[in-house]
């Protein structure tokens, strides 16, 4: 039944037989006749199409959803039984939130590579409730955030502390006199911040929670390298990772707001979708935590 789901999810995403005939190395009339043999044992019709278009129907999205996870998790048991003769190699779904992901993760990744160049990791990067979701729906194999994670949620360990900082240009009127500054004072000026549903924009609401304050203005940006040359232009002000800031200050760019109650301190937290690891991932997450050390 896995090849049926294969040849489904493959039409799906390619959007047309033919093209999914020819990507798995079949002819058309054999996609159509296991699609229509997948249709006859689900008892329901799965696929709208004509000569243009496929598209998928009600019947067909709860399928799609499903032999997604089902082929993922087909995919973790073969090399989980491979693994018990081989060596670490093969595939990684890595999942990371934009922070871990852009400016920590390339690292970890290069080491593993260096160290063990049969394992194969592809990444995703997407904000820390997208990534929960794709470990939780089988999609991923890893998923490394930064924040809170709901206790119900199994297969979690913290694996580091990131501690967070105000930044603003080195021309920022904040910067002209030295010394700590009160959290009041920052009232005015206009925070730029991640979306909703980051770990950075979480860790800022914890902090203005924490500290009694609300900025008068906010804006959102989906981007963190945006979020910084923003602030370096002068347009306002943010609470960022160190990890992320770390060739700003170097160069100058950015500069430290001393702040009372800083740095805001939050966890880094890896999170898995089984609690079997193949040994590529056993590797991955050793390497990953001796990079944080």
């Amino acid at each position: 039944m896995d090849h049926y789901l294969e040849v489904f999810v493959k039409v799906v995403e390619k959007g047309n037989f033919s093209k999914a005939a020819e990507e798995l190395h079949m002819t058309q009339p054999a996609v159509s006749q296991y699609i229509k043999v997948l249709e006859e044992s689900i008892g329901a019709r799965l696929l709208e199409r004509n000569n243009k278009f496929v598209r998928l129907n009600k019947a067909g999205e709860i399928v799609f959803h499903h032999a997604k996870e089902i082929l993922a998790l087909y995919s973790k048991m073969q090399y989980l039984i491979d693994d018990l003769t081989n060596k670490a190699s093969g595939p990684i779904a890595i999942g990371a939130s934009y922070t871990f992901g852009e400016y920590i993760l390339p690292h970890i990744i290069a080491g593993l590579q260096e160290k063990y160049p049969l394992i194969t990791p592809t990444i995703q990067i997407y904000n820390t409730k997208e990534i929960i979701d794709l470990v939780q729906t089988h999609q991923l194999d890893i998923g490394i955030v930064e924040g809170h994670i709901n206790e119900k949620i199994p297969n979690v360990e913290i694996v580091a502390e990131d501690k967070m900082v105000i930044v603003a240009s080195p021309l920022h009127p904040l910067l002209k006199e030295k010394g700590k500054r009160d959290i009041s004072e920052l009232g005015e000026e206009i925070w730029i911040l991640r979306e909703k549903g980051s770990g950075t924009r979480e860790a800022a609401e914890h902090l203005f929670q924490k500290l009694g304050f609300t900025p008068k203005k906010i804006m959102e940006f989906g981007s963190t390298q945006v979020i910084k040359e923003s602030v370096e232009a002068g347009l306002g002000i943010s609470l960022l990772s160190q990890w992320a800031i770390k060739k700003e200050l170097m160069y100058g760019f950015l500069e430290f707001v001393d702040v009372e109650g800083l740095p805001f301190k939050r966890n880094f937290s890896i999170l898995m979708s089984s609690p079997f690891q193949t040994k590529a991932l056993q590797q991955f997450i050793e390497t990953l935590r001796h990079y944080l050390g």
